[in-house]
C-alpha cells in the first residue's frame, strides 16, 4: 500500500463532510446531528469493537450515553437517512448499467431478547445458529458497489407473540414478511425512487419465488436469478414443464462457451455458461431464458431463470448473474471495516437506525475506493 498524502486525507475528510451534510436536516436537534457525524468517524475509524463505549471513547467523551441515545431516544428517522443513502450511492456510482442486488445476512447474537432473533440457518456460520438475519439492497455498477436499503426479517415465532413484539419496540402494525416479500419491498422503494437498474440479481432463496418474478415481470424490470436444480419451466420448443437439471443435460456442448462472470478475491472467474430459450408468454420484445454455469473444476452446476429484452446476449446476462458476488463483497467489508454486526441494540428501532449508519459509512469507503480507482471493474 502507498503512502497516503495530506491531499488524500484531506479528500476524505471533505468527503465525509459531504456525507454528514446530505444527511444532517434529518436531525432536528444540534446535539445528535453533530454526534451522527462522530459516530460515524468511529465506525470508519481504528475502533475495535463498534459498540456505544469504544465509539464515545474515540470521540473523547467519558460515557456512552450520548452514543447510546443516538440509537434509542434521539429524534430522527433513519428511513430518510436510508434514501438519503440511496441517492447518495445513485449519484457517485449509478449508471444505465446499474444491477439492484438482493441477499440476506445473520448476525450471531446471545439471549433471545433481540428483536427477531431466534435459531435459524444463516450462512455467516454456515449452520443454524442463534441470530438475527436482514435482508439487505445492494446497488452495483463498473464503478463500484454499497448497501441502499435493509429490513430486519421477523420471524412467525416474534410476530404472533404480540408482548415480546412490544418489549422490543417492534412497531405495532409490523407483520409477519417473508424474506422475498421483504425484497420486494426494497426492491419497490428503489424502482419507485428512479434508481438507475437495468437489472435485479438474486440467490435462489429469492429465485424460487414464483410472486418475486412475477412481480419483476409486471413492472418490466429485467432479472436474473438464481433457481434451485427442483424447479421445472416451460421450455420454448415443446410444451410441458421440465426440470431445469434436464434441460441442462440436453445442451449440446459445442454451445457451452467460456466466459468470466467478472473479477473475484483471486482474479477473473471463468466458467462455461450456456442457456436454453424458454416459454415466454404475454410481453412483446422480451425473453426468458435459463441460464446455466459449469464449474470449469469439478462440472458443478448452477441455474438461474432470467428475463429480459429479447435481444439480450449470453455475455450480457452472465455479468448480471455474476454481479450477485459483489453483494458478498459489501458483506465482508461492512463488517469487517465499519462493524455492520458488531451493534449491541436489542430494540427494533435500535436496529434500524444502527444498520443505516453503518451501511453510511460502507458507502462512503466504497465512493472513496472509486475515485482512488477510476474506470471500471466489470468486464
Amino acid at each position: 500500500m502507498g503512502v497516503v498524502g495530506v491531499a488524500e486525507i484531506q479528500g476524505w475528510a471533505a468527503e465525509l463532510a459531504a456525507v454528514h451534510e446530505r444527511i444532517a436536516p434529518r436531525f432536528a436537534r444540534a446535539e445528535p446531528r453533530r454526534r451522527a457525524l462522530a459516530y460515524l468517524e468511529g465506525l470508519l475509524g481504528g475502533v475495535e469493537r463498534k459498540n456505544g463505549w469504544q465509539l464515545a471513547e474515540h470521540a473523547g467523551e467519558r460515557t456512552p450515553d450520548g452514543m447510546q441515545r443516538l440509537l434509542s431516544t434521539a429524534r430522527w428517522d433513519p428511513d430518510a437517512v436510508r434514501d438519503d443513502l440511496r441517492g447518495y450511492v445513485v449519484e457517485r456510482l449509478g449508471g444505465p448499467g446499474g444491477v439492484l442486488v438482493v441477499d440476506d445476512s445473520g448476525m450471531i447474537k446471545k439471549g433471545m431478547t433481540s428483536a427477531g432473533v431466534q435459531r435459524q440457518y444463516t450462512g455467516t456460520s454456515g449452520k443454524v445458529d442463534n441470530c438475527q438475519i436482514g435482508v439487505f439492497l445492494a446497488y452495483a455498477s463498473p464503478l463500484g458497489s454499497a448497501l441502499v436499503d435493509r429490513e430486519l426479517y421477523l420471524p412467525r415465532c416474534w410476530t404472533e407473540d404480540p408482548e415480546r413484539c412490544q418489549a422490543a419496540k417492534v412497531p405495532a402494525g409490523v407483520r409477519f414478511r417473508t424474506k422475498p416479500q421483504l425484497a420486494r419491498a426494497m426492491l419497490e422503494r428503489a424502482l419507485d425512487a428512479g434508481v438507475p437498474a437495468a437489472w435485479v440479481t438474486a440467490d435462489e432463496a429469492y429465485g424460487d419465488n414464483p410472486g418475486l418474478r412475477g412481480w419483476l415481470e409486471q413492472r418490466g424490470q429485467p432479472y436474473v436469478l438464481a433457481v434451485g436444480c427442483a424447479r421445472h419451466f416451460q421450455p420454448a420448443d415443446r410444451p410441458g414443464r421440465v426440470a431445469v437439471r434436464t434441460l441442462a443435460a440436453e445442451i449440446p456442448e459445442q454451445r457451452w462457451l467460456r466466459i468470466s462472470a467478472g473479477e473475484g478475491a483471486k482474479g477473473r472467474r471463468f466458467y462455461a455458461w450456456a442457456r436454453v430459450a424458454l416459454a415466454t408468454p404475454g410481453r412483446d420484445g422480451f425473453g426468458r431464458w435459463l441460464l446455466v454455469r459449469r464449474s470449469l473444476d469439478d462440472g458443478e452446476l448452477a441455474y438461474y431463470v432470467c428475463w429480459g429484452p429479447a435481444a439480450t446476449s449470453l455475455a450480457a446476462l452472465v455479468r448480471v448473474a455474476g454481479a450477485r458476488w459483489s453483494i458478498e463483497c459489501d458483506f465482508q467489508q461492512a463488517k469487517g471495516q465499519v462493524g455492520l454486526d458488531q451493534y449491541e441494540v436489542r430494540r427494533w428501532p435500535g436496529w434500524y437506525r444502527y444498520v443505516t449508519l453503518a451501511m453510511l459509512a460502507h458507502a462512503f469507503l466504497a465512493v472513496t475506493r472509486a475515485r482512488a480507482h477510476p474506470g471500471g471493474r466489470w468486464s
